[in-house]
């Protein structure tokens, strides 16, 4: 670790938001649980573009972005979240300010559903995507629905990263009257069924998956 990775989770660690989501964060010993994954693979395969799809207050994002930075090749993180939980990233200067108090400016931000993004802007200028994480809402028909949308943009290496895949489990995030069932694993199986998927499984914290596109879809 360098010397200003260390104090930078430090920082990242003591906002009690950062250690929630199921990451397997751990404050007591600054572990960053999955986020080594995050900032280790911004660092190996040193992408310009990183694409998340949802996060609740920027976790994975900021691994993310502290990864490209720590690259020095300009390399930069869009997040796409349309605040749905609650009003957390409905103000830019808000969001900006979140970011730049972690020392991150590599990080953009829109406040779109993925059926919302075909019409943005950012989104038909945006080059491709070497690394992506879909993190919103985790049912297996909008983990498919986010997939889709990125496959046109992801580079023929690309890795995507599925949250919260590995178990089916009652959420109750958008309030006690609104649970649902975190239903992402039913998405990726299919893809494990499928020969022109790879699938590596983690099962630390609330789960994740790395897919890898291997070869054309039978028939």
């Amino acid at each position: 670790m360098s010397d200003g990775l260390t104090p930078w989770i430090a920082q990242l660690l003591r906002d009690p938001d950062m250690l929630k989501m199921g990451h397997a964060q751990r404050g007591e010993d600054q572990n960053i649980g999955l986020g080594w994954l995050y900032y280790g693979l911004a660092r190996l395969l040193r992408p310009q573009r990183i694409v998340v799809i949802g996060s609740y207050r920027g976790f994975v994002p900021m691994l993310f972005a502290r990864g490209l930075a720590d690259n020095g090749e300009g390399g930069r993180v869009l997040l796409i979240d349309p605040s749905l939980v609650d009003d957390f990233w409905t103000d830019p200067a808000r969001v900006t300010a979140h970011f730049a108090g972690f020392d991150l400016f590599n990080i953009d931000h829109l406040p779109l559903t993925t059926q919302q993004l075909a019409d943005a802007p950012q989104w038909q200028a945006l080059g491709e995507v070497g690394l992506a994480m879909i993190d919103g809402y985790h049912s297996a028909e909008q983990a498919a629905l986010d997939h889709a949308a990125l496959r046109p943009k992801l580079t023929p290496d690309a890795l995507v990263l599925f949250h919260d895949s590995i178990r089916e489990r009652v959420s109750r995030i958008y309030g006690d009257d609104r649970p649902y069932t975190h239903t992402v694993a039913r998405y990726v199986d299919v893809l494990r069924r499928d020969p022109a998927w790879q699938v590596l499984d983690f099962a630390s914290g609330d789960g994740l998956s790395i897919v890898r596109h291997i070869g054309a879809t039978d028939g």
